[in-house]
């Protein structure tokens, strides 16, 4: 068992989402006690964007300088990392309606043709399914299914969709939605989410 960790939020200790996703980790290893852990920080280290020189150097030929082969060996990492892991566990972190820019960037790592993804007479097929997919949100506001600001949810919208095209359509969510609305709604929203990580399944 291979169990891929990432944390995207800007906040450090004060995150919501990384305490969600730290919860979430617990309770798979409580139950996957042998399980092999590869923990990414996309904040703390974050991954480079993707650059045209850095397309043209991964599907062409030519000797990149050093710069770009380190960038070029640390995308071929992040994806052998995604793809030898059976589950995959996100602390995403909600900025202006979507995701950070430092989990697009590694998502831009993974969503790769030919690896992840291919392009048939029929239409995209995604090559990644047979992976568990969990989506530890903090959201500051309101955004869930319901209510008037639904529209503006990026987050989990776009990551179902993203995972969905590669193939994983095992995903689950747990979010703690309105953490900015005071601290008793916080405390409340963060007590909701733990008691769905408690009840996830092995």
């Amino acid at each position: 068992m291979n169990i891929l960790h990432l944390d995207s939020s800007i906040l450090g200790g004060n995150s919501v989402s990384r305490l969600l996703s730290s919860a979430v980790v617990a309770r798979l290893r409580k139950t996957h006690p042998g399980a092999h852990l590869t923990y990414r920080d996309l904040a703390e280290i974050p991954i480079p964007h993707l650059t045209g020189a850095y397309l043209a150097a991964a599907q062409g030929p030519g000797q990149p300088d050093a710069a770009l082969q380190a960038n070029l060996e640390l995308g071929r990492t992040v994806l052998k990392e995604f793809l030898a892991a059976d589950i995959v566990v996100v602390g995403v972190a909600f900025y202006n309606f979507s995701i950070a820019s430092q989990l697009k960037a590694w998502v831009d790592r993974i969503a790769v043709a030919g690896k992840t993804f291919r392009y048939t007479a029929q239409g995209p097929e995604g090559l990644a399914g047979g992976k568990r997919v969990i989506l530890a949100i903090s959201r500051g506001g309101f955004y869930g299914h319901g209510s008037p600001a639904q529209a503006f949810e990026h987050a989990e919208t776009y990551l179902r969709g993203v995972f969905g095209f590669i193939g994983v359509t095992d995903i689950e969510v747990i979010a703690a939605e309105g953490v900015a609305a005071g601290p008793e709604e916080r405390k409340a929203a963060i007590a909701r989410a733990e008691h769905q990580i408690a009840e996830i399944a092995a």
